[in-house]
């Protein structure tokens, strides 16, 4: 099974997706953790990841569906949960078609909703805290901008499928990681 984790930066998708883990026994996939690996291991699609992101450009959907690849046809016993990824509507219909072939599906797909100030508001703090400049208002907002109008699609695409389920993300992290994992859970006995 495949639980996939949603949510504007700073709403804490990291910190849930390790926290659903540990409680279902599934293993978190986080696509920045398999690209930094793949990297290091000198793998095929690790080398090919490389010259794009020291060109300073994304790396291309294929490359990291392709990761994803190998890293869920490995075998998971307790299944996995995808931190962000998919990103937007062509990598979740890829994604979408990639399970199908690997005899996977997905369980749920958590929405971690968090009010914009609120999302400003823990980006600018942690950014405080690491002593970094560069998270302003100004910048926050526009990668809050950003998210939507990438992720709205996605958002829509599972909510059609019956997939999405939307989480309120405002609340200690012990309290949002009981709503996540009541939600998960139950949608993963339901998809068995």
């Amino acid at each position: 099974m495949i639980w996939i984790l949603l949510g504007p930066p700073g709403a804490g998708k990291g910190t849930q997706a390790k926290m659903l883990a540990e409680h279902l026994g599934a293993e978190h996939v986080s696509t920045g953790d398999l690209l930094r690996q793949a990297v290091a291991d000198g793998t095929e699609l690790g080398r090919k990841a490389k010259s794009f992101m020291e060109a300073g450009d994304l790396v291309p959907d294929e490359l990291i569906l392709g990761m994803v690849r190998e890293k869920l046809g490995a075998g998971s016993r307790g299944g996995w949960i995808l931190d962000g990824y998919p990103r937007n509507r062509a990598q979740a219909e890829s994604l979408g078609a990639m399970l199908g072939e690997i005899d996977q599906s997905i369980a749920c797909v958590v929405d971690l909703e968090v009010p914009e100030d609120e999302l400003v508001r823990r980006i600018a703090g942690r950014a405080a805290d690491e002593g970094r400049t560069d998270d302003t208002e100004e910048t926050v907002r526009n990668r809050l901008r950003v998210y939507r109008d990438q992720t709205q699609p996605l958002i829509d695409y599972y909510g059609g499928q019956g997939l999405l389920k939307a989480v309120d993300g405002v609340g200690g992290i012990e309290e949002i990681g009981d709503r996540v994992q009541a939600i998960a859970g139950a949608a993963g006995r339901t998809a068995q």
